[in-house]
């Protein structure tokens, strides 16, 4: 692997929290790769909303497909810049571990609900999931990854100046992940494929859910741009495959800019170490001021045409309340949880640590989940 000065290399990592056997055979990322890939919480991404809720048709993209979508883009991009694609690959695997069911209006609910409890941010709970809360091995909680990835996961939107979150606040002072400032540049790249990948698949799920046409996209100026060239070139092609022109196009359009302007802010800067990058007082990789124009373009045609519209908001409407619902009649009674969930509790439980319990509980459900669980609780006409 011939990387650059300013790539994270395996033989500088940080290391484990805890002691671990080495392996010749694959990198210590390669390893945490292979260990999100094999979590339960990994699996359960595919049955967590991106847009669509999961039960309204399986061709949309759900959690999983996503980031399986940034997995692709990330490695991309990382070999074009001689940054580390190991690394990378699995902080685009692990930075939507964390995501409750029913995508951001499921957050929102839990946002909502543990409010005085500090919270919920699904980066956070991406962390507690890959130190805490998946166990596979008999020595240690958690999967025990490396810090490289356990810092670019919770840290991939950018640094973390006010700590208010209990657990990140303990983990940290067990493994300190350099909180206040920016992540490797692997990290940061995983953040920006996070943003092409979700831009054009919700492009393409947009239009198949019949929320606008091919002539509504043509309102961007970019977009118009791509229609008419693949056109006059394919005069014939219908509007599935205008799309696909439409999807194909403007990611490789996203890429070849962030490479641009990064590979330029790299010499700018004279980003020569990981630690250069991190201590830089803004992000490194990331899109050109004309870039960003156009994607701020974008996001006000989504808005009109997708996010708002009323089967989606009714969906994170009715997503919302039943995440809310559920918190409110477990922290109420806990002895409604689980008996595996409810061992984490007692009597002596103080309402903090029912929250906690109750948050988790939740945040790890998916969609089909959370919508039975409450079916069994609110509905008198369904079994136990």
């Amino acid at each position: 692997m011939d990387l650059a000065t300013y790539a994270t290399h395996p033989e500088n990592s940080r290391g484990r929290l805890y002691l671990d056997f080495t392996n010749i055979i694959r990198s210590p990322f390669q390893r945490d790769r292979d260990r999100l890939i094999h979590s339960s919480a990994f699996r359960r991404l595919d049955g967590k909303t991106q847009v669509f809720a999961y039960h309204e048709g399986k061709n949309y993209r759900t959690r999983l497909t996503h980031s399986i979508e940034v997995s692709q883009i990330t490695r991309t991009i990382c070999k074009s810049l001689n940054l580390n694609e190991e690394l990378a690959e699995a902080l685009a695997l692990a930075h939507d571990l964390g995501h409750s069911p029913f995508g951001h209006a499921g957050e929102r609910g839990l946002q909502n609900s543990m409010k005085k409890y500090g919270g919920f941010d699904h980066n956070i709970h991406s962390l507690k999931i890959m130190t805490k809360i998946e166990i596979h091995y008999p020595e240690f909680e958690g999967l025990n990854l490396t810090w490289e990835t356990l810092e670019g996961t919770v840290k991939h939107n950018g640094p973390i100046k006010k700590i208010s979150n209990n657990y990140l606040k303990d983990f940290n002072k067990k493994f300190d992940l350099d909180l206040k400032n920016y992540p490797s540049l692997e990290a940061q790249v995983a953040s920006f494929a996070d943003d092409i990948a979700y831009n054009n698949h919700d492009i393409d799920d947009g239009f198949r859910a019949g929320f606008f046409s091919i002539n509504d996209l043509r309102e961007l100026p970019f977009i118009n741009e791509i229609l008419t060239k693949f056109e006059a070139e394919n005069p014939n092609a219908d509007d599935n495959l205008r799309i696909y022109a439409i999807t194909r196009n403007m990611i490789a359009r996203m890429i070849f800019d962030l490479l641009d302007n990064s590979r330029e802010n790299i010499r700018k800067f004279n980003i020569q170490s990981p630690n250069d990058a991190r201590r830089h007082k803004a992000f490194i990789v990331d899109f050109s001021p004309s870039m960003h124009a156009e994607i701020a373009l974008l996001h006000q045609f989504l808005k009109q045409h997708f996010y708002t519209n009323t089967l989606v908001s009714r969906m994170d409407m009715k997503s919302q309340r039943i995440v809310e619902e559920l918190f409110t009649i477990f922290t109420n009674n806990w002895l409604l949880l689980p008996m595996d969930v409810r061992k984490y509790l007692s009597a002596q439980s103080s309402d903090a640590q029912i929250a906690d319990i109750v948050c988790e509980y939740i945040a790890n459900m998916t969609d089909m989940y959370a919508i039975e669980e409450h079916k069994k609780l609110y509905d008198p006409h369904t079994r136990f």
